[in-house]
């Protein structure tokens, strides 16, 4: 399982100048199991970097333009290219936002080493449902850093199994607790918020009353400088990480006295850890630091002085807490690492389930599309049974669930669209069934919020969305399609298209965006027409009417008026056209045994030929074994030769292939047998299907896609 850990913009992850982020994660990194699988990713770029895979980020400053956002724009680019399977997010709730929009399928993990309330991306209670939804796991050093979290939130939020609390670690140090000295130590910024004034007048007091003790201040503070002198005051500024638990080592009382509520406090861990007698204040999460200290019960300069001299004066009490502060820890980086692992583990075990379910070949897909189950089987053939079948033979549990046929038949006064009823249903049927895979196919009545609220109630559900119309910006309905695709798009996980993704300038640019061809299906491509004698030379059928059976009333479309433009310019040639010119439309078992009498089948399709895009007669056509004419725009050069496919620039280009290939019946045999035979290899109803099942779970596959760069 590959990891990757985004780290705070401009977090220093240096053993010289780490925070509290950075230690942590070197800390923990550094003994787990998953060290190797573990890229760290950050924008500092020290020469004495922590002895883990870093990968630095470098930004170039632009004016007015967010560093965090570029940060993680750039961590994306990156991303894309590894693949990771779990991304790990430190203290920065925002980051969120920006990768969701982009890496829509990824696995997160979100740490706060803050106060959640105080960070953008979680102040408010939508940012914190936001993170909910879209996190693995959320994990917080304390339990009052959760608390926080969960201020204003109601329901089963509350009792969310994804916030889990794991403590900073230290390292337990092997201690001799003679060697400790009269020394009282104080770390951290030497500001009222971490207490250091309250400090400072209690230290100068105590130094005056006990000649044998030493005071020490390790920190610094630019902005509000706070002086303390005593000529047994020893100010050492801002010190490396090394040098402070060396200090620790020697101390006998450690003092926190944070006014802050502290969501955790690691200042305080080690100098437990250290063997220090340690006084903390009351405040945030300082408490859950210590196993024996003494707590503050006020905040103030005289109760600092107070626990001190309690201390300076009950010898033996000193040196039990010091005793009993290495006794009892138990925040060990190896303690916290195997916990952080554990709930690795969980995500690695979901992969591994699905994983397995996939090679067993034994998913549950709900596939939602309309089956046509009230036309009394006439399009019997379509796309929809076709990757049904797909999936099935593949080995599948498959539930079809055909929404519009729902959709009718619930109509009512009290739910005039049928709408309401039908998510209804695909809901009790979820409960049911509980699918490891939704497949939406046209499914334009399924509503987003349902999806979403499908997403929530099973985590680990997956949902692809394959779509078959023409998206060509001049071709008909072009707005309303792209819509229809772009309505779920933040609740999917895999986008299927049958026009290349790349010339579609509407869609967000995510690598969750594929083509996929009209599928064959060896069930219903029977024909073998390369061994007929056929007597018509062209077949083209429009399949409008659809609905009612028969052909409808409407205005031509620009596949009519090029037929019959085409028509009049061949006049030795014999068309077999159907759905226009007021002949009727063919379906269902008619359909093919019209075809078997057809040499060629015109692919032509409505609106300019864009790059890959086809109807699904192409696997009519192709599939059962007429030669296919196809216009070269299409790019279909791309999959087929000219000894496969038939490609015309123009209606004159294509009357005289027409003519040359309705006169040469061995090149005409020759072309469809092939043809035939190629598509039904790599265009099949199987390896599509397994496509969509791979894409859709980023699964590695083994197999070759011809349509796919693996």
């Amino acid at each position: 399982m590959k990891i990757s850990i985004l780290l705070p913009y401009k977090e220093n992850f240096s053993p010289s100048y780490a925070g509290a982020v950075s230690l942590f994660i070197n800390d923990t990194v550094s003994i787990s199991r998953y060290k190797k699988q573990t890229i760290i990713f950050g924008n500092t770029n020290f020469k004495d970097k922590f002895k883990l895979k870093y990968k630095n980020i470098s930004l170039d400053k632009i004016i007015f333009q967010s560093l965090n956002k570029r940060y993680v724009e750039e961590f994306i680019k990156l991303e894309e290219k590894r693949n990771s399977d779990l991304i790990e997010l430190h203290n920065r709730p925002i980051y969120l936002t920006y990768l969701t929009s982009k890496l829509k399928s990824k696995t997160y993990i979100l740490y706060f080493h803050n106060d959640p309330l105080t960070m953008s991306g979680s102040k408010t209670v939508s940012e914190r449902i936001f993170l909910l939804k879209n996190c693995f796991k959320i994990i917080f050093n304390s339990n009052w850093s959760k608390r926080r979290f969960l201020e204003g939130m109601i329901g089963d939020y509350i009792n969310s199994e994804k916030l889990v609390v794991i403590n900073q670690s230290a390292k337990k140090s092997n201690i001799n607790l003679k060697n400790k000295k009269k020394i009282i130590t104080f770390v951290g910024k030497l500001n009222k918020s971490k207490g250091y004034d309250l400090f400072g007048l209690a230290i100068i007091k105590i130094l005056n009353k006990y000649k044998d003790w030493t005071g020490v201040v390790i920190g610094d503070e630019q902005r509000d400088k706070l002086e303390f002198n005593h000529e047994r005051l020893k100010k050492l500024g801002f010190k490396k990480h090394a040098a402070v638990l060396n200090i620790y080592k020697k101390t006998s009382i450690a003092v926190v006295c944070s006014r802050w509520e502290e969501p955790f406090g690691r200042t305080s861990l080690e100098a437990s850890s250290n063997g220090c007698a340690v006084i903390i204040s009351n405040r945030g999460g300082l408490p859950e630091t210590v196993t024996n200290g003494v707590i503050l019960k006020k905040i103030n300069s005289k109760s600092v002085y107070n626990e001190i001299e309690h201390l300076i004066k009950n010898s033996n009490l000193r040196k039990n807490l010091q005793k009993l502060s290495i006794k009892n820890f138990f925040l060990t980086h190896k303690h916290v690492s195997k916990l952080i692992d554990q709930i690795r583990d969980q995500k690695l075990e979901i992969f591994k389930k699905f994983n397995t379910s996939i090679n067993k070949k034994s998913l549950r897909i709900l596939h939602i599309t309309n089956f046509n189950e009230r036309h009394n089987g006439r399009l019997f053939f379509n796309t929809g049974r076709r990757i049904n079948n797909g999936f099935i033979r593949l080995g599948n549990s498959v539930l079809e669930f055909s929404d519009r046929d729902i959709q009718k038949h619930y109509k009512s006064y009290s739910d005039i669209y049928g709408s309401k009823s039908l998510n209804d249903k695909l809901r009790k049927t979820c409960y049911n069934y509980r699918p490891d895979m939704l497949v939406l196919g046209h499914a334009d009545l399924i509503s987003p919020i349902m999806l979403g609220q499908l997403k929530d109630e099973y985590p680990n559900l997956k949902i692809a969305q394959w779509f078959l119309d023409p998206l060509n910006k001049n071709g008909p309905d072009y707005h309303k399609n792209k819509n229809r695709i772009l309505d779920k798009f933040n609740f999917i996980d895999a986008n299927f298209m049958t026009t290349s993704p790349d010339v579609l300038s509407f869609l967000p640019k995510s690598k969750m965006n594929y083509y996929i061809p009209n599928p064959s299906d060896p069930s219903f491509e029977t024909l073998n027409n390369f061994n007929c004698d056929c007597t018509n030379d062209v077949f083209f059928a429009l399949s409008h009417g659809v609905h009612r059976g028969n052909l409808k009333s409407r205005s031509n479309d620009d596949r009519e008026i090029f037929i019959n433009k085409l028509i009049n310019y061949s006049k030795d040639i014999k068309f077999d056209i159907f759905g226009i010119n007021k002949v009727q439309p063919i379906w269902a078992d008619q359909y093919f045994k019209t075809i078997s009498n057809s040499k060629m089948g015109l692919n032509l399709s409505r609106g300019t030929p864009i790059k890959y895009y086809s109807s699904d007669r192409i696997t009519q056509i192709t599939g059962n074994g007429l030669v296919t004419l196809i216009h070269e725009k299409t790019s279909y050069e791309d999959f087929f030769n000219k000894n496969e496919m038939v490609f015309y620039k123009n209606m004159s280009d294509l009357s005289e292939k027409i003519l040359k290939i309705s006169r040469d019946e061995k090149l005409r045999r020759s072309i469809g047998r092939r043809g035939k035979e190629k598509y039904l290899k790599y265009f099949n109803s199987n390896l599509v299907a397994d496509f969509i099942i791979n894409k859709t779970f980023e699964i590695n596959s083994k197999k070759k896609y011809l349509w796919h760069n693996n």
